[in-house]
């Protein structure tokens, strides 16, 4: 049979770093000192140095949050705005990682696109728009991932997965894109904003075809942890989308990770191995709590999650644009055979793997 391939990765970020800006203006919607001090204890601990957003941050005690006046103090915008912006900003980025990757190699072999995208909504479709721009054929086959958040990087290299198997010759095209930063929230709820610390932009571009170069992707497998439905939320408000992500969630990926070593059969994630089988470990950087709960519950090195820490350190979490991030580094940083495991969790709360192989 057929096997589906990452021929490679190109990814982008829009130019503005707002990571300081934000933990300063963040800083200032606390009303208690005891929430300032825990705060900043817990922007030290994020292993977050830079996010990106279009939005360029505003001069220090201004009268809005960035430059334009968009998130004006007092009077944060509603959805509609929000979502003007994503249809104005979104198809730009998307050409940038379109770049990255090289599609004047691919423009006229191109016969899939998926597209994956949870922080914004638009029609014609942003499949459509990048259809149109990148100058690909209006008549290539088209998959949009909608809203289901981080673990849509599984999700739609699954779709691209299951259609070079079914048509050999296919080419797809597969465009993560989220614009996190179009949904910050005045407010002076801890909880609430210490999700928005963990979140920027980006977008990762992917070519999957039967050409054996890159990574072979070999097998796909999803599971849910029970009892966890209202840990991990996002939901459409007047203000933007309203994330809600339990203080719990590391603690139960923890014990799910430690009941799969000691499951370990073939019915479970690791498909009856061991983790020490696994050279490789693609694990999408939800945050360093998340990256900490995997790797204690598979019982990992202190290395072994070095790619996804990398990819925090530098962007932050860019929900489902994130694994594409660390598989790239993954790519332009190893060679050689070797075996890998990646997964990726969200709503649910699920999980969402995959095995591959660097060939």
């Amino acid at each position: 049979m057929t096997t589906a391939h990452i021929n490679r990765i190109g990814t982008a970020v829009p130019p503005n770093d707002i990571h300081d800006a934000f933990v300063r203006v963040a800083d200032s919607f606390l009303p208690e000192r005891r929430d300032k001090l825990l705060f900043k204890r817990m922007v030290g601990r994020a292993g977050i140095e830079h996010r990106w957003s279009h939005f360029a941050p505003a001069e220090a005690d201004g009268s809005a949050a960035d430059s334009d006046g968009f998130y004006a103090h007092g009077a944060f915008p509603g959805t509609a705005a929000r979502m003007a912006r994503y249809e104005r900003f979104a198809p730009e980025l998307a050409l940038d990682a379109l770049d990255a990757l090289g599609i004047e190699e691919e423009r006229g072999r191109v016969t899939h696109l998926v597209v994956a995208s949870c922080t914004g909504f638009m029609a014609p479709g942003l499949d459509q728009v990048i259809i149109q721009r990148a100058g690909l054929d209006p008549s290539i086959e088209r998959t949009v991932v909608g809203y289901m958040g981080c673990y849509a990087a599984v999700n739609s290299l699954r779709v691209a997965h299951h259609i070079v198997r079914s048509e050999p010759a296919a080419r797809v095209l597969v465009v993560n894109l989220e614009l996190c930063s179009l949904h910050f929230h005045e407010t002076p709820n801890l909880e609430q904003i210490l999700s928005a610390l963990l979140f920027g932009d980006g977008c990762a571009a992917t070519l999957v075809t039967a050409d054996e170069q890159g990574l072979a992707l070999i097998d796909f497998r999803a599971a849910a942890i029970p009892g966890s439905a209202d840990m991990i939320t996002w939901r459409i408000g007047d203000q933007g989308f309203d994330m809600h992500l339990s203080g719990e969630v590391p603690g139960r990926i923890q014990g799910a990770m430690r009941a799969e070593v000691e499951r370990n059969d073939a019915g479970g994630i690791l498909r009856g191995q061991r983790p020490e089988d696994f050279d490789l470990y693609a694990v999408h950087a939800g945050g360093r709590t998340i990256l900490d709960a995997v790797e204690t519950g598979l019982g990992l090195g202190s290395e072994a999650l070095h790619w996804s820490r990398g990819v925090l350190r530098d962007f932050g979490n860019m929900s489902s644009a994130t694994l594409m991030f660390v598989l790239g580094r993954i790519m332009a940083g190893t060679d050689g055979p070797a075996k890998g495991l990646g997964m990726a969790f969200g709503p649910g709360l699920a999980a969402e793997s995959f095995r591959f192989e660097r060939v």
